[in-house]
């Protein structure tokens, strides 16, 4: 028997905030909102979700483990997400390389895939 992905948990300095940022990303809607955890998903029934809990301290390092996004434009989309307040970030990658580094309000990183050929 194997497990089902429920959610990747995301901690924030400031959870609703952040949790509003990525479901605007993502075309996502908020399916529970409480004082300590504020999760999104795609639909209400469709997993996986995120889910956004409040830390106290803020991040430091690159993050290990990062999300993906493969839009059918590149340039618009990351025109959009940085318009939203994503920033472009440097974490050593290649000038050859076919991905867009940014971040989130809160400095977590995540990519913009190129279109695929």
């Amino acid at each position: 028997m194997g497990s089902v992905w429920e959610n990747l948990v995301v901690d924030a300095a400031d959870p609703a905030r952040l949790a509003r940022w990525w479901a605007e990303a993502l075309g996502y809607r908020i399916v529970a909102e409480l004082p300590d955890e504020v999760e999104i998903r795609r639909a209400p029934d469709v997993l996986p979700g995120l889910v956004f809990v409040p830390v106290p301290d803020g991040k430091e390092t690159k993050n290990r483990l990062h999300i993906d996004l493969r839009p059918a434009d590149h340039e618009a989309e990351v025109e959009r997400l940085v318009n939203m307040g994503a920033r472009h970030v440097d974490v050593g990658q290649s000038s050859e390389h076919t991905w867009t580094v940014l971040a989130d309000p809160e400095g977590n990183e995540f990519c913009v895939l190129a279109q695929r050929g």
